[in-house]
C-alpha cells in the first residue's frame, strides 16, 4: 500500500496462539467463537504476529518484530508458534530485504510476542537481530519492562531487548509526538504502561497500528477487552477515544493479531463500533 512518500507493507512472522478467554475477557465463548474463532482443543486461538514495514527514500523502518525464534521445544508447543515464519530473514525475504538492511525499529512494547524477533541466537551468543538500526520505545515503557508487576511479567522476557539495550541500540522517546515526519507515536496505558500506538499520515491518509488496544477486527466492539490488560478500564476510555476517531476521521485500523484481517475502516451503527470489510495491505 503506497500513502504519499510511504510504502506500506505487513510482514508476516507467522501465526502462534493464546487462550481464547484471555484474549476476550468478560466475553463469553458463545460471542467470540462466533465473532473470531472457536478455538483448538486447547482453547487457542490463531493469532497472527503482523509487524509492518514503512519504506521511503533510504529509510527501512520495522514496527515491532514478532515471537522470534529462541523458543524450547516446550514453549514452541504451549504458544504454537510457528518457528519457520518467526525468523526474520525468512519473514522480510520477500520485500527483498535482509535484518542488516533495516534502518529503524519502532516498539509498541515489549511483550515477547511484538519484540521477541528483535534478538537471536547465534554460536551460543544473544545477539541483535538488527544490526544497523536503532530502536525507539517509550522511555516509561522500558522503565516499566525491567520491573514490571508480577501480573504482566512472563509477557516480559528481558533475552528479547536487552541486548539491545546493553549494546547502545536503544532510544527512549518521552510521550507523544513525531518520530519522523508522519510517523508519531501515541502512548496508552490500558494494556500496559506506555504501550505506543503508530500512526502513519501522508497526501490526506491515515493509518494507525493500534497493537494491542485492538489486536483483532473483533476488539473493535468497546466492550471486549483483554484479560492481559493490567488496567481494563482506562483500556475502555482508550478505546473510546481512538476508535470513534479513526471512526470519524476515516482511518485506516492495521490489526497486529488478527489472521482473518489484516486492515479495515470504522463504522458506527446501533450496537457500537464495528470493522468493515478487509482492506489488503500487502497481497
Amino acid at each position: 500500500m503506497k500513502v504519499g512518500k510511504f510504502q506500506i507493507d505487513v510482514v508476516d512472522t507467522g501465526n502462534f496462539g493464546l487462550d481464547g478467554g484471555s484474549m476476550f475477557g468478560v466475553v463469553p465463548k458463545t460471542m467470540w467463537s462466533k465473532s473470531y474463532h472457536p478455538g483448538d482443543n486447547l482453547n487457542r486461538i490463531p493469532l497472527a504476529a503482523r509487524p509492518i514495514l514503512i519504506q521511503w527514500d533510504e529509510q527501512k523502518v520495522l514496527i515491532d518484530t514478532g515471537n522470534g525464534t529462541k523458543w524450547n521445544e516446550k514453549m514452541t508447543s504451549i504458544y504454537n508458534i510457528d518457528l519457520y515464519k518467526s525468523d526474520l530473514n525468512i519473514a522480510l525475504s520477500p520485500f527483498r530485504l535482509k535484518p542488516a538492511d533495516i534502518t529503524d525499529v519502532i516498539f509498541t512494547h515489549l511483550h515477547f510476542d511484538h519484540c521477541g524477533g528483535a534478538t537471536r541466537i547465534e554460536e551460543n551468543k544473544l545477539l541483535p537481530t538488527f544490526v544497523n538500526a536503532k530502536h525507539y520505545v517509550q522511555k516509561d515503557h522500558l522503565d516499566w519492562a525491567l520491573n514490571p508487576l508480577e501480573k504482566d511479567r512472563a509477557s516480559f522476557i528481558r533475552d528479547n531487548f536487552m541486548p539491545i539495550l546493553e549494546n547502545g541500540m536503544m532510544e527512549t522517546v518521552d510521550g507523544e509526538g513525531d518520530i519522523f515526519t508522519g510517523i508519531s507515536v501515541i502512548p496508552v496505558f490500558g494494556h500496559t504502561h506506555s504501550m505506543q500506538l503508530i500512526k502513519i499520515s501522508d497526501a490526506g491518509e491515515t493509518l494507525l497500528y493500534c497493537s494491542d488496544l485492538s489486536p483483532t477486527s473483533a476488539h473493535i466492539h468497546l466492550p471486549v477487552g483483554l484479560s492481559f490488560d493490567n488496567h481494563p478500564i482506562i483500556t475502555l476510555e482508550e478505546k473510546k477515544k481512538y476508535i470513534s476517531m479513526a471512526c470519524e476521521e476515516g482511518w485506516t485500523i492495521i490489526y497486529e493479531h488478527d489472521v482473518f484481517k489484516q486492515a479495515s475502516k470504522i463504522s458506527k451503527n446501533e450496537k457500537g463500533y464495528f470493522a468493515e470489510e478487509e482492506i489488503i495491505i500487502t497481497l
